[in-house]
């Protein structure tokens, strides 16, 4: 596998995650969990912001708080941030999504950003009312994203395909950003990637090993390329980032401490009925075996003993982190969407840590100190102020 390294311009976006279906200390226990509600997400939304973050993944599903209510929620309290939002080809009609896609654009000022979601369980698709199997779920995808696509750069659309129907459909108030926000997409299957090739702004990837995630992003290029298009990437990933690898290390064994193997057969019991291509991809990394969890240097596997989705974190201290960041980075990776228990301390976490070492797109500088603000630090013994100390460096 060659790569080169990555330029010094290469400029990154990073993300954080918007817990809305939970957050705690420990992973598949109710000790050390935490009331989510929407203080507890403001709080998270406006210290990302601060933070530099380029914006949130507002995750989708029955187990969620609806994402378009809560990005509408928090994007008035917020000044930069940007919100990652799904929409859900088969459970929405394109016009539908259209317009709420357009009216979240304008009252964010430009802020918003797709994520197209097709689902991979099929017990919860039915229990939302979709009964199509994994190749009919992405015919409609293609569908909903032509008609969406062509909504959103105001045309006014017929459409009469296999799945889906429409008549003169448009939209009356157009987003504020030409042509709509930009599409992210995931899905690991070869219909997935076809139609993330034809449509989508950015592909998305969960965080498997750097060989594995170099020969998807060859995929996807090269399926892009055919149909003459260009897709940049992203990926998803836990963080769990302390002062020395040793410490991380002992946090990541801290966050599946209270795990039993009931818990994590059930759960791979679950994971075992999707449809999911990248699902599946996840549980083979580590077997529901908790001894063998570390599948690359720094990318811990524990995670998804429990969890849906992505499933591992890269751990160790702030450089080590920064250094496998850019390792990906040199794969052709330029956005990361991180998150970390609890969602709030460890958004600072990272934030003050690890942020400061990677070249980002979004950097804002601290304003300038003042009063009782710098240098950082509470005052020593009442009187000194604490000396500043240089910033990191990778």
């Amino acid at each position: 596998m060659t790569t080169l390294p990555p330029s010094d311009a290469a400029r990154l976006k990073v993300l954080w995650f918007l817990p809305t279906h939970g957050d705690g200390h420990y992973l598949g226990t109710s000790e050390g969990g935490r009331n989510v509600d929407i203080q507890y997400l403001r709080q998270i939304a406006q210290s990302v912001d601060q933070l530099g973050y380029y914006g949130v993944l507002l995750p989708t599903g029955r187990s969620c708080e609806d994402a378009w209510v809560v990005a509408s929620a928090l994007a008035p309290l917020t000044q930069r941030l940007r919100f990652l939002v799904a929409v859900r080809p088969g459970l929405q009609s394109p016009a539908v999504a259209a317009r709420m896609t357009a009216t979240l654009d304008r009252i964010s000022g430009g802020r918003l950003l797709i994520n197209v979601v097709t689902g991979g369980d099929p017990v919860e698709n039915r229990g939302d009312g979709l009964f199509l199997d994994h190749g009919e779920r992405y015919e409609v995808t293609r569908e909903f994203l032509d008609v969406y696509r062509r909504l959103l750069a105001g045309e006014t659309v017929d459409h009469d395909g296999k799945h889906l129907h429409l008549e003169a459909g448009k939209l009356i108030f157009p987003p504020v950003t030409p042509h709509g926000p930009p599409l992210y997409f995931g899905g690991s299957s070869q219909p997935a990637i076809d139609v993330a090739a034809r449509t989508a702004d950015k592909y998305l990837t969960w965080g498997e090993p750097p060989a594995q995630v170099a020969e998807k992003i060859a995929s996807v290029r090269a399926a892009a390329a055919q149909v003459g298009r260009e897709v940049t990437f992203g990926i998803r990933l836990h963080v769990i980032v302390r002062e020395t690898d040793e410490e991380a290390w002992r946090a990541a064994d801290k966050l599946i401490s209270h795990l039993d193997d009931d818990t994590i057969a059930a759960a791979q019991k679950v994971f075992s009925r999707m449809d999911s291509v990248g699902q599946s991809r996840m549980s083979q990394l580590h077997g529901g075996d908790r001894s063998q969890l570390e599948i690359s240097p720094n990318l811990w596997a524990g995670v998804g003993l429990v969890r849906g989705g992505a499933g591992t974190a890269l751990v160790g201290s702030p450089e080590t982190v920064a250094a496998r960041m850019r390792e990906y980075q040199a794969l052709g990776i330029d956005t990361f969407i991180l998150s970390g228990y609890p969602h709030l301390e460890e958004a600072w976490r990272f934030g003050e840590s690890v942020l400061p070492l990677l070249p980002l797109e979004n950097h804002t500088d601290r304003p300038a100190a003042a009063v009782n603000m710098g240098p950082f630090g509470e005052t020593i013994a009442n009187t000194e102020r604490p000396a500043p100390t240089a910033p990191r460096r990778a």
